[in-house]
């Protein structure tokens, strides 16, 4: 087996140590599948992401295949991995400034934005894929699983299944304490999830640990292997598709900060651009990624 460079970086993160983990693994044409995710499993991040061949489009649109693994499977789509991919193939492989590039996914193609400070990438946008709304779910059949009552839900708001490519249970809280208390209940979360199209769930309120930010999430997925997720780029892209759906901030626009993370030590800044106009949805999930380390798999 030849070595497989690879680089870990923090993506919505302030500074190293912070936002979510990820292993990105250049390309290697003789690394199967199968190689991926038993890589991935030894990472044990909630994602690895594994870059492709270059393909040269007919418009000439750079476009990068990528392949994302949580520790179990393989899914079709993922935030944080877009992200912090991207920075990478800017600063590692592509080597000067550009405004932006296409990642071919299993979704299909998702365009990542750079902003930049001086020659250094400051933020990353990735356009997420339009939403559907989905199921509306009974709250008896996720409170008990989650650790909470009728009491701690707005009851005003739905709880429903989004998907912009990988479907989320949005769970709206009436404010930190719940979420604090939230927590998996394996026997009742295994059980829900035979019938449930969607296996992750995202809990939010409106209350939060830093004043500049204006939404506190948490994200559960041990379907996936992700017992808890410091930051989920497509999660918070379903939350910012169902606040405006759902008029939570009365205006069919949001430039709001969202704090995820901060209940398992991992401090995470997502940022959401959304609107609603002409019966389309526009939704930018953003973030800062530090480089922390790199290496080969031998």
């Amino acid at each position: 087996m030849p070595p497989y460079s690879f680089y870990i970086v923090d993506v919505f993160a302030k500074n190293k140590y912070t936002g979510n983990q990820l292993a990105i693994f250049e390309y290697s044409p003789d690394l199967s599948g199968s190689e991926m995710i038993r890589i991935a499993r030894e990472m044990n991040f909630s994602e690895s992401v594994f870059l492709g061949p270059f393909q040269e489009s007919l418009t000439d649109d750079s476009r990068y295949n990528i392949r994302i693994f949580t520790p179990t499977q393989e899914i079709p789509f993922a935030g944080h991995p877009v992200l912090g991919i991207a920075y990478i193939i800017q600063k590692q492989i592509i080597k000067k400034n550009i405004s932006s590039i296409t990642l071919q996914l299993a979704v299909g193609p998702i365009q990542v934005y750079f902003e930049y400070c001086g020659d250094l990438v400051s933020k990353l946008w990735m356009q997420q894929p339009d939403p559907t709304f989905n199921a509306i779910v009974n709250p008896n059949n996720v409170l008990e699983l989650l650790n909470l009552t009728h009491l701690d839900i707005i009851q005003e708001l739905p709880i429903q299944v989004v998907s912009s490519g990988l479907p989320f249970i949005i769970v709206p809280l009436k404010n930190l304490e719940a979420i604090k208390r939230a927590k998996i209940v394996s026997e009742k979360y295994q059980a829900f999830i035979q019938d449930s199209q969607a296996k992750a769930i995202l809990i939010y309120c409106q209350e939060t640990y830093d004043n500049e930010n204006d939404i506190n999430v948490r994200m559960f997925a041990p379907y996936y292997g992700v017992t808890e997720d410091p930051a989920t780029g497509s999660g918070n892209g379903c939350l910012a598709s169902y606040l405006i759906n759902h008029g939570v901030f009365y205006k069919d626009s949001l430039d709001i900060q969202v704090e995820q993370g901060y209940e398992i030590g991992r401090r995470s800044l997502i940022y959401l651009k959304s609107r609603f106009i002409g019966n389309k949805y526009r939704i930018l999930i953003g973030g800062s990624v530090v480089m922390v380390a790199k290496g080969e798999f031998i």
